[in-house]
């Protein structure tokens, strides 16, 4: 029986990885965490005063947008798609319901999970934001060609696939 012998070999330091740019050589605008942010705090400043002015937070407008694309989600399916913390969402949805604008429903299959979904009026309060957020979504992308816009949105996907932890 032939047994294959381990042949000693001279220890062959490997290649370290280049050191990671640091952040004050990157500069922040160069850093895109750093440029999504500003850009979603920038678009949700720009819709304060219109959500204001019916009665909703940045949180409960994440959720309504989501609500009127997503039909009945779990509430934490719900967070994640609205990307908002489930403690805050929990807080956006108690007043969401009292303002008859979401109606929380249990689940069929697992009774410890609750299912929410947007009433009429839930759905009316949408659609008079939503030409707002439209405006707001031309307006940065201004001076960017179609082609441009794609390839950007494209891109974007391809982060989220590569960052996502959990799959919905």
């Amino acid at each position: 029986m032939n047994k294959a012998r381990a042949v000693d070999t001279p220890d062959i330091p490997e290649a370290s990885p280049a050191p990671l740019p640091r952040l004050g050589e990157m500069g922040l605008a160069n850093f895109a965490p750093y440029l999504m942010n500003r850009i979603t705090g920038r678009y949700n400043a720009s819709l304060r005063e219109e959500m204001a002015a019916l009665g909703l937070t940045t949180a409960k407008m994440r959720a309504l947008a989501t609500l009127s694309v997503i039909e009945r989600p779990l509430i934490r399916e719900l967070a994640v798609y609205a990307v908002v913390e489930q403690s805050t969402l929990s807080r956006a949805l108690d007043g969401l319901g009292a303002d008859g604008l979401i109606r929380r429903e249990p689940d069929p299959d697992d009774s410890r999970a609750t299912r929410v979904q947007l009433t009429e009026a839930g759905r009316m309060a949408f659609e008079s934001l939503w030409p707002h957020m439209a405006h707001a979504h031309e307006d940065m992308f201004r001076g960017i060609s179609e082609e441009e816009r794609a390839a950007f949105v494209a891109t974007l996907q391809k982060v989220l696939r590569n960052i996502r932890k959990h799959d919905i």
